[in-house]
């Protein structure tokens, strides 16, 4: 397996190019050719690096990942449930309610008209979707929605969801330019989080690492990451699972839940800031340094 540079400074496309080269043989070979399909479907798509290195293909929303691991390199379709399958891609993941996936095997033969067909319609699917019921209306938003390389008005580039793209760095300075680029009112619910982490554990380290800021102790690691969606905040806690009580969002990382907050949610500070130091206190996620 050939060994990648340092993953600092680099896009979320530039890691997709060096996870697909770290790989090499059948599986590196699978994952390029998957991803060369994917922009061919949709020449629109935006590369997104997620989960401590997914590959993530999304247009208004999320349409599939790229794992791989031993034996199979897997795209999991977000909501492929919802979609037709005439060719009988799908043969993983079909006991959910939600999602579908395709395993891909050493040697297997890809139906690349079918899989274009089955982008394509979860594209389609993403851009028609509607509001999930029993959801509180949100308020609209003001500024037109961030596209991939859309920038604001201080030059800063944003990525899908409007997540600024900020260079890695530790300390607090990266961490406060991030917060100063989201868009509208997520800065302001930015501030208020950096604020809520520091005021819980004021010894906290801060950092930005792939478009993300983290925070964490000094030889514990990081027990707290923020990113921008269109329509929320997300904080990710790596060791939300042995949180009391447990956040609400679950992941495919056992180890890491989620709380998601929208315009005009009550921020409940009491029960955050408890999270916040519960989270502290654990063994963290370890990552190089910037």
């Amino acid at each position: 397996m050939k060994k990648s540079g340092s993953s600092e400074s680099k896009s979320p496309s530039q890691l997709i190019d060096a996870r697909i080269d770290e790989l090499g043989g059948w599986r590196g070979e699978m994952l390029g050719r998957l991803r060369t399909l994917v922009r061919e479907a949709d020449p629109e798509v935006v590369e997104e690096w997620k989960w401590r290195g997914v590959p993530v293909w999304s247009h208004d929303g999320l349409i599939c990942t790229g794992e791989t691991y031993k034996n199979v390199v897997k795209m999991t379709f977000a909501k492929g449930a919802a979609l037709d399958d005439p060719a009988g891609l799908f043969n993983a993941s079909l006991e959910g309610n939600t999602r579908r996936a395709i395993d891909f095997h050493e040697g297997q033969r890809i139906d690349e008209k079918a899989l274009k067909a089955l982008i394509r319609a979860a594209v389609t699917l993403n851009r028609s979707k509607p509001r999930k019921a029993g959801r509180n209306p949100r308020p609209a938003a003001t500024a037109a929605k961030p596209t991939q390389l859309q920038r604001d008005d201080k030059g800063v580039v944003l990525l899908s969801g409007g997540n600024p793209q900020i260079a890695k760095g530790d300390g607090d300075a990266p961490v406060q330019a991030y917060i100063a680029a989201m868009p509208g009112w997520k800065s302001d619910l930015g501030k208020r989080l950096d604020a809520l982490i520091v005021r819980n554990v004021p010894n906290v380290r801060k950092a930005v690492k792939w478009n993300s800021p983290f925070y964490g102790i000094d030889g514990k690691g990081w027990f707290l990451g923020l990113h921008c969606f269109s329509k929320y905040v997300k904080v990710a806690f790596f060791r939300g699972a042995s949180l009391r009580p447990l956040p609400p969002g679950a992941s495919k990382d056992k180890d890491t839940r989620y709380f998601d907050i929208y315009e005009g949610d009550a921020l409940d500070e009491a029960q955050l800031g408890s999270w916040v130091k519960q989270a502290a206190a654990f063994p963290g996620f370890l990552a190089p340094r910037p």
